[in-house]
């Protein structure tokens, strides 16, 4: 009895020893994505457990991104983003923060960026004193090349509460997505992060009606400069002026396989005598991603009237497998039940039109959607997607939407399509 004893005394003092394993505080962190040039890319995220296991909400103004492939071997981190085909590799450290990299796995070859984060921090930029300084309102804003040979413009909508500032950017080809901040100072500060975007906006409030000495950083090295004034009548382009059906080919005409394999056709019996949406989109685009999310919801609850959608997919490859996992991650995680094609031209190609659509004058940005009458002609080409992120907007979006579909559905079935 005596030795069965002391055996069991050092069994507890050798489990007494053993080092405890680090975990995931729970709680707000405070990231960043370390750029060479200094622009740290800030964000934050919430560490909660599901079921015995950690998840993440990536945190942008509004947004709460469900992160749940989260993995932990000894003091090492994998987190997973559920689109994207991104990740972070870290190693929790004595202190309870994470240090290591964000991997972006992009068609050819991987990138990435030195990562850390902290718990217990939920400040996104330090705040300071309260400031007299306001960016609320409508902006009519030009981004600019460093070298000046390329710009565009936007329009930047911000809301802001004392020096908290929420907001994004409206351009041609969809928003910037959920952007959160402050004004400190003289100085916006504006960012997000969602696996794909990785932003940092700054810029000196000269007044209530002038925003000078922008910078735009956006992932590992991209810049651009940017200005922008207040105008309440801003305007940007007619979304469906930009990509339209050529004159002499009012019907679409494509087939390619699904996601199982299952050649698709517009002109299969399916689509015969309804209204068909098509939606152009792309796994690595994240506003594809909200444009999904809404499409899904809204199919479920209109199917039965006549109304079907198609997705076609255009990869950043022209692998089939690879293809068809990045759109499978938009398919579970949003329960897509339309189809999902895989084009096999990727949104790089120059001739991305004339090899799927030759119909369009041009395939100009992700998403772009095509709506088609009972009469199986083209009605409207919408370029883009105004999101969740644009608040006011997004209504408007859902609104025309709803009432150019109802319009379709109204019209009759042409007799020599009975």
């Amino acid at each position: 009895m005596r030795k069965i004893f002391s055996l069991a005394l050092l069994s507890a003092s050798l489990w007494a020893c053993e080092p405890t394993k680090p975990a995931l505080q729970s709680g707000i962190w405070q990231a960043r994505l370390h750029r060479a040039d200094g622009a740290d890319i800030v964000f934050n995220f919430e560490v909660s457990d599901s079921a015995g296991k950690p998840q993440l909400h990536i945190l942008n103004a509004k947004e709460r991104l469900l992160v749940d492939d989260v993995r932990q071997q000894a003091d090492s981190v994998f987190i997973k983003m559920p689109f994207f085909d991104s990740e972070f590799k870290a190693a929790l450290q004595a202190d309870g923060s994470l240090k290591g990299l964000w991997v972006r796995h992009l068609a050819k070859e991987d990138a990435s960026i030195p990562f850390s984060a902290r718990p217990g921090v939920a400040e996104r930029f330090p705040t300071g004193a309260a400031t007299e300084k306001s960016v609320s309102g409508r902006w009519a804003t030009y981004f600019t090349a460093p070298d000046g040979t390329d710009s565009s413009f936007a329009i930047g909508e911000f809301e802001q509460e004392g020096s908290r500032v929420i907001g994004t950017f409206l351009t041609s080809t969809g928003d910037y997505r959920f952007l959160e901040g402050v004004v400190k100072d003289d100085t916006l500060k504006l960012s997000t992060f969602d696996g794909s975007h990785a932003y940092l906006f700054t810029a000196k409030v000269e007044s209530d009606s002038t925003l000078s000495n922008g910078m735009f950083y956006a992932g590992i090295s991209g810049k651009e400069i940017w200005t922008a004034r207040k105008d309440t009548k801003a305007v940007l382009p007619d979304e469906t002026t930009l990509n339209t059906i050529k004159p002499d080919s009012s019907v679409l005409d494509f087939r390619f396989p699904d996601v199982n394999g299952n050649e698709v056709s517009i002109r299969d019996e399916r689509f015969r005598n309804k209204v068909v949406i098509v939606q152009l989109s792309g796994s690595w685009c994240p506003n594809c991603m909200d444009e999904t999310a809404f499409l899904s919801d809204w199919y479920k609850q209109n199917k039965d009237r006549g109304v079907e959608i198609i997705a076609l997919a255009y990869e950043r490859t022209t692998d089939t497998e690879k293809s068809k996992k990045g759109a499978m991650s938009f398919i579970k995680r949003f329960d897509v039940t339309y189809p999902v094609l895989l084009t096999g031209v990727t949104p790089s190609d120059t001739l991305r039109t004339e090899k799927t659509l030759p119909q369009l004058t041009g395939i100009k940005g992700f998403p772009t959607t095509i709506f088609i009458g009972k009469n199986g002609k083209v009605k409207e080409v919408h370029t883009g997607f105004t999101g969740p992120g644009t608040g006011a907007h997004y209504e408007t979006f859902k609104q025309n939407f709803n009432r150019l579909v109802d319009e379709l559905l109204a019209e009759k079935i042409p007799e020599q399509n009975i």
